[in-house]
Parts: structure tokens; C-alpha cells; sequence
């Protein structure tokens, strides 16, 4: 193992670019009022929640950071040299089955944080120092231990997720309100966040800040409990998160969420429970890409699962402009954003392994109401940029001096399809010229390929009578459209011609029905033109 191999590797640490570069070229963020310098306070999430509540209520008033100089001049691989101690790991003697491990200060993370250990209703600060770091560069371990340890950046904690023996990252905190976690057999591929606001708006995009974190020490075999003070601009919050990781009985690891969110100012727009990843290419956009590789994505699809039990899948797309859809809902049941495409031969790369990366499930708690969950798509070139993003907007507009409370359920893994489930599921998106192979075909006639697989449909012989409802939004005419059964893979292959204006973005839907009965999942698309 090389010595710093265990930290954020440079497409990880891109996940908070956006966040961490707002960060830097502004002032840092408030930090809520608290008697810090107290070895020991009184501890709940009740006075917690009104502790933010009274904060926001005062103007927000930035602060400066002073962070030294070493630790200023830091590049991408130099902070990469710098690697928490697996020895100094807190709780590593207390048998409580998780160790808590620090960020160091530096590169693109110059705001510190202030991080707690919670035990029976008391905080105490958690210590790090520049002792529990080991620095794989002289100069700057030498400037490290010559001056006052500034702080860490965020945090995270280790769990044997995998193994009894093996104490691998299950949740990390770093940057903005940025923080990630993994099933078993999982590797790091899309995050979440606290909050998003005004993403993609006609105002600049606000970025809360995880300024505090509280963390309740873990009993042996319970869950895990991490509290998190949010402060910006237009709001604070008071968020709890419970932990549970995967094990034998569960191969996904869950968080119980709570946001508890209190409105300086009027928001445009609020984003909940907002997902954020990424994804280049597949074989519905492979054409842009000189690739060895035939798909390169943390996530191809946005799930959204209605209140009446309809699942749609929307296909995702990297295209030459940015793309939006919002789809209206009321009391959602869950959304989410999954890689589906367990198999290394879809990926074909042997360092990223896109296969093992989680897909992550919002299930909201309670009656949400009527909103909409909006998805993001932004044109990237690098899979090193999160491009995609996805989060709930309820209807009415958060407005100053009002209160929100929301609370819903995080679950990261693999997420993969029920095979015993009755309704099949939309196994690949594909597209192309569109026409009859061999001849020159029109330019504005596109082809696209819908793959459904599993449930009842596995059972039907290629005689079985399904029809096909699809529709075409303005813009778009379909010249043909045909429904087989590819004997090789078993899957139902709808395959459809469209002849589109070349001018505005086309939405597509399609699904199967049979039997008096909905069969698939109801496959979503939006195509867009070259610029």
C-alpha cells in the first residue's frame, strides 16, 4: 500500500470543488456562538436546535481564518502527503467498533471546523493536533510542528464494514455541507449534502457550511450519531445523523436524517435531501468520447418512486447544454440517484472500478407535500467533475424568520433491482443516428434504445401481446417504433425512431403494459441538440 493511499484521491476531493472554491474566494462562514473554550457542556439536540434558531435571527457576519503559510502554499499532491495516523484514531482503545480520524487543514480546505465527542449529555472538544498527522514532506511537517495546529477541515470514521479485521472509511465530512458513506463492498462515487441554494438559478449559488459537528460515542454494535451545526448566508440548521452500517443482515448502510432549518433571508429556491455525482458517458453518448472505455459514470439514473407506486427511471445524459427537469410529485415515496451495472465488463476499467460505486436513496419521512424533485445535468468533459445533481423543492418558498423540519432516510449501496419483484426494470438507455443501417439516414432522425428486464416480463415468450406507451414531447415526431425480445440477453428491446426539430430539448417516455397490467418502470429521457 503506498503511504497516503488511504485518503481523498484527486477525483474524490473534486466532489467539494464547487463548495471549497465559493469557500476561498469569500470570507469564511460564521461560527455559531458557543462557549467553545469549555472542557465540558451540556449536550442535546432540542437546545442545539434552539441555539441555530436564535442565530439565525442575528445578521450573518463573516469571519477570517488564519491559516499558516505552509499550509497556504499546499497543491493538490502535497496535500496528499499528509495522512491521519491510523494509531492516534479515536475510540481505537475503547472497543466501541468505530475510530474517528481527522482532515488536515490546507489545498482547497482552509476553513476549520469544530468537532465534539458527546457522552451521556456532555460535550467535550475533541483534540487533534498535528501529532496525530504524519506528513510526507519534510518542510511542511517541520512547519507543522513549529507552530499552533490551526484545526482540521472535517472528519471521518472507520468501521469494519468488510472485514472484522479491516477498519474501512464508512462516512466522511469534508467540505461545505459535503459528506459521503458506503455499503459493503462499496468504493466512493457520489456524495450528499446538507442543503443546496439557488443551484443553477438567476442568483448565485449559496453554500451552507457544516461549521460545528457533534459526535455522540458510539456503543459497541449501535449506531452511530453525528450532529452538525449549518450556518450561511440565508440560513442555519441543526441536523442529526444516525448511522447504522452495512453488516451480514444489511449490505447497505443507512442514516436517519433530521434538518432542522431556520431562514434569515427569503430563499428562491430550497433544495432538500439534495445527491450529487457524476456521469460523462454510456451508450446513449458515447459518440463525444475517444475512450477505451465503453461507460465512465458514478450514476446512470434518477429513481423517483410516486405516491401511488409508479417508479420512473430517468436515464441520464451528459449533453451539450445544461439540462433541467423537474418533475412534480406530492408525498413522494423515494428518490435517488443509481448506478445500475454491477458487471466490470460494462466499465472495462481496472483503477476506478465504476462497478462497486453506491447508488444512494432519499426516503422522506412524514408527508413532504406537494414539490418537485428538479435534476441538474451539467455539460462536462472530465470525469473528474460532479455533474449531475439532484434534490426535492417543496412548493411553497422558504421565507425570512420561518422554520422547516425535515426528516427522511439515506441509504447507501448497491441498490440493485429485486429480482422477485413483479415489475421490470430498465436495464440500459442506448442511442444513435436513427434510420435503417446501411444507408444514409436523415441527421435530425435520432434512434433510441430502451432495455427492460426482469419481473413478469422474464416469463413472456416472444409471442406474448404487449403494447408499447410512448410519448414524444413538441419538437419530436415518432416515425417507428418496435418491440422484440433479444434471445441472447433476455431482455425486451424497444427500439424507436424519432425525427426531431434539431431546436429545442425533447422529453421522451416510454413503458410497457400487458395483461390489463402495468409492466415496466416508466423510462424517462431528455435528448438535447448540439449547441
Amino acid at each position: 500500500m503506498k503511504p497516503y493511499s488511504n485518503l481523498p484521491n484527486r477525483r474524490q476531493i473534486l466532489k467539494g470543488l464547487g463548495a471549497s472554491a465559493f469557500l476561498l474566494s469569500t470570507t469564511s462562514l460564521t461560527q455559531p456562538a458557543l462557549a467553545q473554550d469549555q472542557s465540558e457542556f451540556a449536550f442535546d439536540y432540542d437546545s442545539f436546535s434552539a441555539r441555530m434558531q436564535e442565530l439565525a435571527k442575528a445578521p450573518f457576519t463573516p469571519v477570517t481564518a488564519a491559516l499558516p503559510e505552509a499550509f497556504q502554499q499546499l497543491d493538490y499532491d502535497a496535500y496528499r502527503k499528509i495522512q491521519y495516523r491510523a494509531d492516534a484514531g479515536k475510540w481505537a482503545d475503547d472497543n466501541a467498533g468505530y475510530r474517528l480520524q481527522a482532515f488536515h487543514l490546507g489545498w482547497l480546505y482552509a476553513e476549520p471546523v469544530k468537532v465534539f465527542e458527546v457522552q451521556a449529555g456532555k460535550a467535550r472538544p475533541v483534540d487533534f493536533s498535528a501529532s496525530d498527522f504524519q506528513y510526507y514532506d519534510t518542510a511542511v511537517a517541520e512547519a507543522a510542528q513549529s507552530q499552533d495546529f490551526p484545526g482540521v477541515a472535517g472528519f471521518r470514521v472507520n468501521y469494519p464494514l468488510n472485514r472484522p479485521e479491516a477498519y474501512d472509511e464508512l462516512v466522511s465530512f469534508l467540505g461545505a455541507s459535503y459528506f459521503r458513506s458506503l455499503g459493503r463492498d462499496n468504493i466512493y462515487g457520489l456524495s450528499a449534502r446538507g442543503l443546496v441554494l439557488n443551484s443553477w438559478v438567476d442568483l448565485p449559488e449559496e453554500f451552507p457550511r457544516f461549521s460545528e459537528f457533534y459526535v455522540e460515542k458510539p456503543q459497541p454494535g449501535g449506531p452511530l450519531t453525528v450532529y452538525a451545526a449549518l450556518d450561511s448566508q440565508s440560513v442555519t440548521g441543526a441536523y442529526r445523523f444516525v448511522i447504522t452500517p452495512a453488516s451480514d443482515a444489511a449490505q447497505e448502510t443507512t442514516m436517519d436524517v433530521r434538518a432542522r432549518l431556520y431562514f434569515r433571508a427569503d430563499v428562491k429556491e430550497l433544495g432538500v435531501a439534495p445527491l450529487t455525482s457524476m456521469f460523462l458517458y454510456a451508450e446513449a453518448n458515447r459518440g463525444g468520447f475517444d475512450d477505451y472505455r465503453p461507460q465512465v459514470h458514478d450514476s446512470n439514473g434518477l429513481l423517483v418512486e410516486r405516491e401511488g407506486g409508479e417508479v420512473m427511471w430517468r436515464a441520464l445524459n451528459n449533453g451539450p447544454t445544461l439540462g433541467n427537469s423537474y418533475f412534480w410529485e406530492n408525498n413522494p415515496q423515494a428518490f435517488g440517484l443509481y448506478q445500475r451495472g454491477r458487471d466490470f465488463q460494462s466499465y472495462q476499467d481496472a483503477g476506478a472500478h465504476y462497478e462497486r460505486r453506491p447508488s444512494l436513496r432519499v426516503e422522506p419521512q412524514g408527508q413532504w407535500g406537494q414539490g418537485m424533485v428538479r435534476l441538474i445535468e451539467i455539460p462536462a468533459k472530465l470525469e473528474a467533475d460532479d455533474n449531475i445533481v439532484a434534490f426535492w423543492i417543496p412548493a411553497e418558498p422558504a421565507l425570512a424568520g420561518q422554520s422547516r423540519e425535515y426528516a427522511y432516510r439515506l441509504i447507501w449501496g448497491n441498490l440493485d433491482p429485486d429480482p422477485n419483484a413483479p415489475t421490470a426494470y430498465v436495464a440500459e438507455t442506448r442511442a444513435g443516428v436513427g434510420g435503417v443501417s446501411g444507408v444514409e439516414n436523415a441527421a435530425s432522425l435520432r434512434k433510441f434504445v430502451v432495455d427492460f428486464k426482469g419481473g413478469e416480463l422474464d416469463t413472456f415468450s416472444p409471442g406474448t401481446p404487449i403494447d408499447v406507451l410512448a410519448t414524444i414531447g413538441s419538437g419530436g415526431v415518432m416515425r417507428n417504433s418496435v418491440l422484440s425480445r433479444v434471445d441472447a440477453n433476455g431482455v425486451w428491446r424497444l427500439v424507436m425512431d424519432v425525427e426531431t426539430d434539431g431546436v429545442a430539448p425533447l422529453e421522451l417516455k416510454a413503458y410497457l403494459v400487458g395483461l390489463g397490467k402495468k409492466l415496466t418502470e416508466t423510462w424517462l429521457y431528455q435528448w438535447r441538440p448540439l449547441a
